[in-house]
């Protein structure tokens, strides 16, 4: 077995490529947050000031990124022999946990000014600002969702849906804003609590999503299958049993036990683990790190 030894503060290729699409977002998030915000004051549109601070939010979300590709990219030690690979996980909470703030904040302001009866009219500069957001964001999400499954990172996935989740709000700023300048006072507080709603909704699903990796939830159904296919198809062992599997920050770790003819050498025996292993692997789409322990075929000592 090869075994890669990482110095102590290197960086990590996976580190590496998931630093440089998070901070080329806050990058985009410091811009957008300031546009957002200065004409949403200018014009008074408490949807757009909303989703200047949605963006600002993006922000958080991308320090917890670094910080946890950081932590996560870190090899197996003596006090982690499994790796670091949660503290990907942990990110994914604070991410769902931020913005279930964020967009509760909203939905409660915009609804509270709709109660007082509190009409608005941004004008024409909010379409152009949220049409700028969605395009820019629209981008980002889909290279920051490419960078999640090269790297296998659940936080930056969940990084990348928060991504779209600001280019959803800004659709709905947008539709706010067109609505108001037909004539409706109540479209941009609308608009905001569509805006928390959305984002709320977001956050239920990154928080749930990790929250079953988080209580060892077996691997996914499709990965299971192609792990049962592979045992099946093996003709150099009698059968296998007691599979098990669990998810880990975007990696799989599963162990097994086959059933091997006894009167095989331990060198063969090893060929025939090894053949299955790499079998395995080619069928998942994520790395897993695989036990199998060896069973006798007790059928075969019977005369």
């Amino acid at each position: 077995m090869k075994i890669l030894h990482i110095k102590l503060g290197s960086i990590t290729p996976r580190e590496k490529k998931i630093r440089s699409i998070t901070l080329w977002g806050a990058l985009l998030n410091i811009i957008l947050t300031a546009i957002k915000i200065v004409a949403g004051l200018l014009v008074g549109s408490s949807a757009l000031i909303a989703d200047g601070i949605h963006s600002s939010s993006d922000l958080v979300t991308d320090l917890i990124i670094l910080v946890g590709a950081r932590l996560s990219s870190r090899p197996a030690d003596s006090t982690h022999p499994y790796g670091h690979k949660k503290f990907d996980t942990i990110s994914c909470q604070l991410i769902a946990f931020v913005l279930i703030v964020v967009g509760f904040g909203f939905v409660w302001s915009a609804g509270a000014a709709i109660f007082d009866k509190k009409v608005n009219y941004p004008g024409f500069i909010v379409l152009i600002v949220a049409a700028i957001s969605v395009v820019s964001k629209e981008i980002l999400f889909f290279l920051t969702r490419k960078v999640s499954r090269i790297t296998q990172s659940t936080a930056l996935y969940a990084n990348a849906w928060h991504h779209r989740s600001d280019s959803f709000s800004s659709m709905a700023v947008l539709l706010g804003g067109a609505a108001s300048l037909l004539g409706w006072g109540y479209a941009d507080h609308m608009a905001t609590i569509i805006v928390g709603i959305m984002i709320m909704g977001v956050a239920g699903k990154i928080f749930y999503d990790n929250l079953i990796e988080l209580t060892e939830h077996s691997a996914d159904t499709r990965s299971i299958q192609a792990i049962e296919k592979t045992l099946s198809h093996t003709k150099d062992i009698s059968g296998w049993h007691a599979l098990r599997t669990r998810s880990l920050g975007g990696e799989l770790f599963l162990d097994f036990h086959v059933i091997v003819d006894p009167s095989l050498s331990v060198l063969e025996s090893h060929e025939i683990i090894e053949r299955i292993e790499k079998n395995i692997l080619s069928e998942l789409s994520k790395p897993a790190n695989i036990l199998i322990h060896i069973d006798p075929d007790t059928a075969k000592d019977k005369p």
